[in-house]
């Protein structure tokens, strides 16, 4: 496969001009197990190791391959699996925090284009985990489009449209349905040659019904949901990268039931835009935006302009960020603690205060 047809274009070729070894190949990852990258080019697609070089240079996680990453590899002479020596700069890259209690950033799809953020129009419809995805979908660098899925299963589809466009803001939604080819057409306007696209949503919204739709043929398996929550089954296990017939190319990933997101600060500000303005007209810059007089945010609540649940998801996926930005940034760590210290030495004094006085408040 030509490395045209894998994506490959003058930004990359930019990069490519500063390679440091003449023998090295420029390949594409195009799906991954434990410790192997299968890697295409102008060569026979085939499974690849990192070097020791990269191994000792970067650490497990972010800075190793991921699916849609542009690598350095060299063909070994014997016979042995190619190895890859560097990862090109990316364009974009969509990441989480891994699953679990360790702080370690994990990238779903790197070079991507755009991203379909699928929710499905049954009872698994969740505008609060819409949320999450936008905000990192914002901050990876891709333009977002949400595909609302199996509106055949949906008895208002305008309704669901209508609480999806009060939290995407300008986005395109479409609805349509996988299963019977309604409205899928609409998404070929984003496939174009050489663009490369991400699937990305929780089991059983229909990813891998899509991908067989536009692969035009069974290439992922396919499971219903169950009947009592609509919850799917992960019946795509790996990220893999698929050339569609038309030219474009597509990164199909596993069902997220976890998605906690990882360095997505000015991606929940452009997702929660309409409550970072109502911010900027609160009467003390210091507000709380609880019980403050003059607070902007409150008012709009009182108002019925500002929902309940979208504030307290705001506000839930803000502690998140500054939680995994103090433990992974020195810096803030550091406020943090001094911030905790002032408020120890303030709670101190007034302790101290109130045994001068007699114990009276």
């Amino acid at each position: 496969m030509s490395l045209q047809r894998l994506g490959w274009n003058s930004y990359f070729d930019a990069l490519w001009q500063g390679r440091e070894q003449a023998e090295w190949l420029p390949a594409r990852v195009v799906s991954q197990q434990r410790g192997l990258w299968r890697i295409a080019g102008d060569f026979a697609e085939c499974w690849a190791e990192i070097s020791g070089t990269l191994r000792a240079a970067t650490e497990a996680g972010a800075d190793w391959p991921a699916v849609g990453d542009w690598v350095a590899a060299e063909m070994l002479s014997g016979g042995g699996r190619p190895l890859i020596h560097k990862v090109l700069s990316r364009r974009s890259k969509f990441v989480r925090k891994v699953a679990g209690r360790r702080l370690e950033e994990q990238v779903i799809a790197a070079n991507v284009d755009t991203a379909f953020v699928v929710m499905a129009l049954d009872g698994d419809f969740n505008v609060r985990r819409l949320e999450r995805y936008l905000a990192q979908c914002w901050e990876s660098g891709a333009k977002s489009v949400v595909v609302l899925n199996k509106a055949d299963d949906c008895g208002d589809v305008a309704a669901r449209i209508g609480e999806v466009q009060n939290i995407a803001a300008s986005l395109p939604i479409l609805a349509i349905s996988a299963r019977t080819g309604e409205g899928v057409e609409a998404l070929d306007t984003f496939l174009a040659p050489g663009q490369t696209i991400v699937l990305l949503g929780s089991s059983g919204v229909g990813k891998s019904t899509l991908v067989n739709h536009f692969l035009r043929h069974d290439a992922q398996t396919v499971q219903p949901v169950r009947a009592s929550d609509s919850r799917g089954r992960h019946t795509t296990t790996s990220r893999e990268l698929f050339a569609l017939p038309g030219g474009a190319l597509l990164i199909d990933t596993p069902g997220l039931r976890e998605l906690q997101l990882w360095g997505a600060s000015e991606g929940v500000e452009r997702t929660f835009s309409d409550i970072e303005e109502l911010t900027i007209q609160c009467k003390y810059g210091n507000c709380g935006h609880t019980t403050e007089p003059g607070c902007a945010v409150q008012a709009a609540l009182t108002e019925g302009r500002l929902d309940e649940e979208r504030l307290e998801s705001w506000r839930k996926l803000g502690r998140e960020q500054d939680f995994v930005r103090r433990k992974v940034d020195p810096e803030a760590r550091q406020q943090e603690k001094e911030r905790v210290k002032l408020l120890h030495r303030g709670a101190k004094q007034k302790y101290d205060q109130r045994r001068k006085d007699g114990g009276k408040s």
